[in-house]
């Protein structure tokens, strides 16, 4: 079964990105993370075993911190604009856009500390399963389904609760997906988050040297 890797990213402007983090380390130092962060992961992606590789965009690139480094890492894959409104409308849609025959892996920029081999294992265990990954905080990092159109069951989770990826367990169960549970991963939307996540990324990882660098 073909693979598409999709990452559902948003452009990491100052004051629009990771407003909880920003509430307590300042708009730019809360792009800067964020693209750094975006920029782990789509080197990760780069590198995993998986047939195509899609980001699903929203926001002003232009207007993003890391805009020009951004731009050349997406070269490589197909960037295509999220549609939606509610955060689960524009997770579900990404995943329909995103799909062209075989199985969706989506994943989020959250998860720093993301690996090609994580993201290698999770693409093949869609030969026989589908897979989430769940978060530490109650929500998740990764869905990757068989039949894409399953994603619209997302529409009836409630987004950015303590029990979404319970939630999105159940109602993709309910709707005949086959799961297997990935590895659970801790994503980052506190200032809390920054040190634990960026000792399990790589030390010339971007985000290491930006968490560095602000003295966390």
């Amino acid at each position: 079964m073909t693979v598409t890797a999709l990452v559902v990213a948003k452009a990491p402007v100052p004051g629009l990105a990771k407003t909880r983090l920003a509430a307590t380390i300042g708009d730019e130092a809360a792009a800067e993370l964020a693209a750094a962060s975006l920029l782990d992961t789509l080197d990760a992606v780069a590198a995993a075993d998986v047939d195509r590789r899609v980001v699903a965009l929203t926001g002003s690139l232009a207007d993003a911190a890391r805009a020009d480094e951004l731009t050349r890492a997406l070269a490589s894959f197909t960037v295509i604009a999220q549609r939606g409104d509610g955060l689960g409308e524009r997770l579900a849609n990404a995943h329909a856009d995103a799909a062209t025959s075989g199985a969706v892996l989506q994943i989020g920029m959250d998860t720093p500390q993301v690996t090609a081999r994580l993201l290698s294992d999770a693409a093949a265990r869609l030969g026989s399963s589908d897979v989430l990954g769940s978060a530490e905080d109650g929500g998740w990092w990764a869905l990757g389904l068989r039949d894409p159109d399953l994603a619209r069951s997302l529409l009836d989770v409630p987004m950015s609760a303590p029990s979404t990826g319970t939630d999105t367990l159940d109602a993709l169960t309910a709707a005949g997906a086959s799961i297997t549970m990935l590895p659970e991963l801790r994503d980052v939307d506190f200032e809390s988050d920054l040190d634990p996540v960026a000792q399990l990324c790589a030390p010339n990882s971007r985000f290491s040297i930006a968490v560095m660098a602000m003295g966390n």
